[in-house]
């Protein structure tokens, strides 16, 4: 993992819409973790930089298209998971509140503000080892008929959070335009952890994508994090089958 304490000062950075690669740039190591993620929703609004600046770790600061920033609701199932040198965990299922961060080395990534997962075992290993906000929580991802998918989840602890949501999955969706690479092209996460702040690799194909309806969307996950945006729809729904991941820390 790389530390960013003391980091440099910020250096000038272009716009996103001219720096976010389609496709990740090569690892320069074996991955610690490999993960498949599948069955993806994300459902993102429009947020004020200004407003979630302070959620984010020490060194970033909130990435931008546009003068905007977004706050994205995404759930997934995670039906394989492999750390090294340990044995591989059972299937789980995750939502995750996250936010959109570069750092002063340029670096682009995402800031998880809540994640909950539906196994004890994955959400304080991961918590402990990593800082990434983990908590154990009913989670429930479901498939219907008609390309229709639906979720729901509630926290245990702390609090108690809860969030509902169905949609219906759409076209697919060709070309990537700017905000649909704005939120998904991300090839690394900030996370704090252990008093620093630590930059995580991530690795996979570009995401498959497909246009998708909101039908339903209930709860105060968002507010839970400390979110509030800008419009009460959101102004991105998409979903994919899914992607294999690769995860590495990489020192500078």
């Amino acid at each position: 993992m790389e530390n960013l304490a003391g980091a440099t000062p910020p250096v000038p950075l272009a716009s996103s819409r001219a720096t976010l690669s389609p496709t990740p740039p090569p690892m320069p190591g074996p991955a610690l973790v490999r993960q498949s993620w599948v069955d993806v929703a994300f459902v993102h609004w429009p947020v004020d930089p200004a407003a979630v600046a302070p959620l984010l770790p020490e060194g970033t600061r909130p990435d931008t298209l546009d003068g905007v920033t977004y706050a994205g609701l995404v759930a997934f199932r995670v039906s394989s998971s492999l750390v090294a040198g340990a044995a591989p965990t059972g299937a789980f299922g995750e939502v995750n509140v996250r936010l959109y961060s570069v750092d002063d080395h340029g670096r682009r990534g995402v800031v998880f503000l809540t994640m909950d997962a539906d196994s004890a075992v994955v959400a304080s290993s991961a918590r402990a080892v990593t800082g990434l906000p983990y908590t154990w929580s009913d989670v429930s991802l479901r498939r219907g008929p008609g390309g229709r998918r639906a979720g729901a989840v509630r926290r245990r602890f702390p609090g108690a959070a809860r969030g509902s949501w169905s949609l219906r999955v759409g076209q697919a969706l060709g070309e990537h335009g700017d905000l649909e690479r704005f939120l998904t092209a991300r090839w690394g996460l900030h996370t704090r952890h252990l008093g620093r702040t630590w930059w995580l690799r991530i690795s996979h194909r570009p995401w498959p994508l497909y246009r998708a309806q909101l039908l339903h969307h209930d709860g105060d996950l968002l507010a839970a994090a400390g979110v509030e945006p800008m419009v009460r729809e959101p102004v991105s729904v998409l979903c994919s089958p899914g992607v294999s991941c690769f995860l590495l820390p990489v020192p500078v």
